[in-house]
């Protein structure tokens, strides 16, 4: 079966001019040469102070640009960490419902209010909390806890 064919089976749609621009965009922002040219850049503006004798202008220049370049990555980064969160979601959303013995009521949790998230919570500390006496017991602290 062809990419393109499984494509079509799971409903995947190629993304959207903004999401191809955020992903690349925040990609090309990682790397370590669009940082050494940022510290250029910042470099370059300090060498020049003396030159524009530290005006208001010369600070205005660095701190517009740098709050205009700001401002923008922030929905760039967001919107790339946002697809990535959601990508990993769904795939432990898969891993669960494909693990025998595997809670499906676990499924989907990140959109349960906190009060129900914090039930969850406790009851799988407990769970650690007896693993970890067992062991030390020498019992595994492998398999599941029902009976």
């Amino acid at each position: 079966m062809s990419f393109r064919h499984q494509k079509e089976i799971l409903g995947i749609h190629t993304s959207t001019w903004y999401s191809r621009f955020a992903k690349s965009a925040s990609h090309f922002c990682g790397r370590p040469r669009t940082f050494a040219l940022a510290v250029t850049v910042i470099v370059i503006w300090i060498v020049t102070g003396p030159v524009f004798a530290f005006s208001n202008t010369w600070q205005l220049v660095i701190n517009t640009g740098t709050t205009i370049i700001t401002f923008l990555m922030v929905f760039l980064i967001q919107n790339t960490q946002n697809r990535d969160t959601e990508a990993i979601q769904i795939k432990l959303d898969e891993l669960i419902r494909a693990t025998t013995g595997a809670h499906n009521a676990l499924l989907d949790l990140e959109e349960l209010e906190e009060e129900t998230l914090d039930g969850f919570r406790q009851k799988y500390q407990a769970l650690a909390t007896t693993a970890r006496n067992e062991l030390n017991q020498g019992s595994k602290d492998t398999g599941t806890p029902e009976p």
